[in-house]
């Protein structure tokens, strides 16, 4: 085989190896709709194999040529070299998203009293074994995930900005603890490798879905999205996580996330109903998935629905921004839910009795009654649907 032929081939293994493992698992253009997990996978696992024979195929030809060749070759062979150079350093040192994103080195959480993050914020709320913590989106939104403890149980908290959607997993894999970093992200959702395997796991689903623990799940935890203000209503004892001012540049740039205003065009709202960045309220039960669109939340702030048999209702809080999805079955009855402009509550049309965000009756017939809490999401539209195929939506 003639030598330019060998060091082609050698150059295109090393190129292609050090960006096609990179470029499947980042939002480059056209990287995220391809179906490419596992092509990503044998890249990141084998690509001290891939350079080694790439160099194996490049030295004897680049020496000969540059001892051998004319002066404009060994200034294009130089060029190729330098280049490569570049190439390597950009994607293993700035395009991976562990150099882009890292985790808190301070992590404070602090009572209301001491609290230091608008109320008006987005949070992430868990609440397990009698305690409450509170996690702003435009802090975790940077992280992508923290760890932490919640009751005496670790939990990994974790969120999409590109998808806008955030889950609680319990970090426990076959009776172990186990430890996650940030690895990239997949159709748009990020993803985490265990550092025992070094299997990736998708954020939105909890699932891994390459390497040696692919097809097992993480517990997910229940959790709630809402405002600080109306969390710590529902929570006075809650702690909140405080930012760490190291990354004050990075939580800067994700200003205007909650309301859909950030200046990234992955991460910013379209306003119109059912397009690929609409937000929509997301349910699953009983293996069924059904999408809310947010729009017609808002307008009506509350919808009465089924999905596999279970009535449910959901509920937009006074504050605008927090949702609920309760089980509308109140002792053995059906009820039906509207909102009432006048007293700014949701009440239900049988006997007029006033529920609250936490799904209590506060006046009324059925004063004391509490709705069942349903597990519910806010996601882009393109997301929840890429997650959920079979999902049906709510007109």
């Amino acid at each position: 085989m003639k030598k330019s032929v060998i060091l082609a081939l050698g150059l295109l293994v090393l190129f292609a190896g050090e960006i096609l493992k990179v470029y499947f698992i980042m939002p480059f253009p056209g990287s995220q709709r391809l179906n490419s997990i596992d092509i990503a996978y044998f890249l990141h696992r084998n690509i001290l194999w891939l350079r080694l024979i790439g160099l194996i195929l490049v030295i004897p030809p680049m020496v000969h040529y540059l001892s051998k060749g004319s002066a404009r070759l060994r200034i294009l062979l130089s060029g190729i070299v330098f280049l490569y150079g570049v190439i390597f350093y950009l994607f293993n040192f700035k395009f991976l998203a562990e150099k882009m994103f890292y985790q808190p080195g301070n992590k404070r959480m602090l009572a209301p009293a001491e609290n230091r993050v608008d109320t008006n914020r987005l949070v992430i709320g868990g609440f397990i074994n009698g305690e409450a913590r509170a996690y702003p989106i435009e802090i975790i939104g940077y992280h992508h995930q923290v760890q932490d403890s919640i009751g005496g149980q670790p939990v990994l908290v974790t969120y999409c900005t590109v998808c806008r959607t955030g889950r609680i997993y319990s970090p426990m894999v076959q009776n172990r603890y186990e430890h996650f970093r940030l690895v990239g992200m997949d159709h748009f959702n990020a993803m985490f490798e265990d550092q025992t395997t070094k299997s990736w796991w998708r954020q939105v689903t909890g699932e891994a879905i390459a390497g040696p623990r692919k097809g097992i799940g993480l517990e997910e935890m229940p959790s709630g999205q809402m405002r600080l203000g109306t969390w710590i209503s529902q929570h006075p004892g809650t702690l909140i996580l405080q930012p760490d001012t190291t990354y004050n540049q990075e939580y800067a740039d994700l200003q205007g996330f909650d309301s859909g205003t950030v200046k990234s065009s992955l991460e910013r709202r379209d306003s119109l109903s059912w397009k690929f960045k609409s937000w929509v309220i997301g349910v699953s039960q009983g293996g069924y998935a059904k999408a809310y669109d947010w729009n017609q939340l808002v307008k009506t702030k509350v919808i009465n629905d089924q999905i596999h048999q279970i009535p449910l209702a959901l509920q937009l809080d006074r504050d605008g921004m927090s949702f609920h999805v309760w089980n509308r079955k109140v002792d053995g009855e059906i009820l039906r839910f509207s909102w009432n402009d006048s007293l700014r509550a949701m009440e239900d049309v049988q006997t007029h009795s006033l529920w609250d965000g936490r799904g209590k009756a506060i006046r009324g017939p059925l004063l004391g009654k509490e709705l069942g809490s349903l597990q519910a999401y806010q996601q882009f539209w393109h997301s929840w649907n890429n997650f959920h195929p079979n999902t049906s939506t709510y007109q």
